[in-house]
């Protein structure tokens, strides 16, 4: 069971902001800053990037304060037994957040949730609380920590949110300021592919949804879909479906809304 005693999203603070309480809270507090922070960790104070998060279990020693500017942060004072919580692998331990901003989102809709309740509030606050642990979880225990990590979750983001864009390796790499070549490695690691094997799948799975949900012609939508070659849209379509646009607008028609991951798309 999971109770939200106080939450909150963008609270900001002055430059000489300190929250110091002692280990005699009965409550877990759950933090992501937006800016910089220093936290008292292991009998120290240490500094932190912005995106930083941090679990305070009951009866824990709190203390962080404003790094050299303003204070802003998210935060949750919450009880729980659940196994999420309570077998969090970091408790008083700051760690990167990847997403910053999917978190974010999350700690709005377990504010709004939590001050507009309805009859099925505290089923969607245990989901919403499962889904933020579960991304959290995951930063701490296979999270690489790199000088370039939020950069790249947003440029993977960026792309599969605009695949039709005009993307090349060597303009992704100067957006973060680095190598094509250390750019195309890190990006295999974080992801398990590259980025412009990314930027094609986008594509594709964009062709799919105008296939199937307008009438745009091929020509068009290849357009549409950042081709300048309708001949390479085709090629690159068949090659990860199975089909030519033709046969799978086809197809989708016949079959009253073709699945875009139909099990039948590799043209057997």
């Amino acid at each position: 069971m999971n109770t939200i005693y106080y939450i909150g999203y963008s609270a900001t603070h002055p430059a000489d902001f300190v929250y110091d309480f002692p280990d005699t809270q009965n409550s877990y507090l759950l933090l992501l800053t937006h800016t910089p922070a220093c936290f008292w960790v292991d009998g120290e104070l240490k500094s932190c990037p912005a995106h930083t998060s941090i679990l305070f279990k009951p009866g824990q020693k709190i203390y962080y304060t404003a790094c050299g500017g303003e204070y802003a942060n998210d935060w949750l004072r919450f009880g729980s037994d659940e196994g999420f919580v309570t077998g969090f692998p970091a408790h008083g331990l700051p760690f990167s957040v990847s997403d910053p901003e999917y978190v974010h989102s999350l700690f709005k809709l377990l504010t709004w949730e939590s001050t507009y309740s309805s009859k099925s509030s505290e089923l969607i606050i245990e989901n919403l609380l499962r889904i933020l642990f579960q991304k959290l979880h995951e930063d701490v225990t296979s999270y690489n920590d790199t000088p370039h990590a939020i950069d790249l979750m947003q440029l993977h983001k960026q792309i599969m949110n605009n695949p039709q864009r005009d993307w090349t390796v060597q303009s992704m790499a100067d957006t973060l300021h680095i190598s094509a070549g250390y750019l195309q490695f890190i990006y295999r690691q974080t992801f398990g592919t590259t980025c412009m094997e990314d930027v094609i799948e986008g594509r594709v799975r964009l062709a799919k949804e105008q296939l199937i949900y307008t009438d745009y012609t091929v020509s068009e939508i290849s357009d549409r879909c950042g081709y300048n070659n309708i001949e390479h849209f085709c090629r690159q379509f068949r090659k990860l479906t199975g089909l030519t646009p033709g046969a799978f607008r086809k197809a989708a028609k016949e079959q009253k809304g073709f699945p875009i991951n139909h099990p039948d798309s590799n043209g057997q």
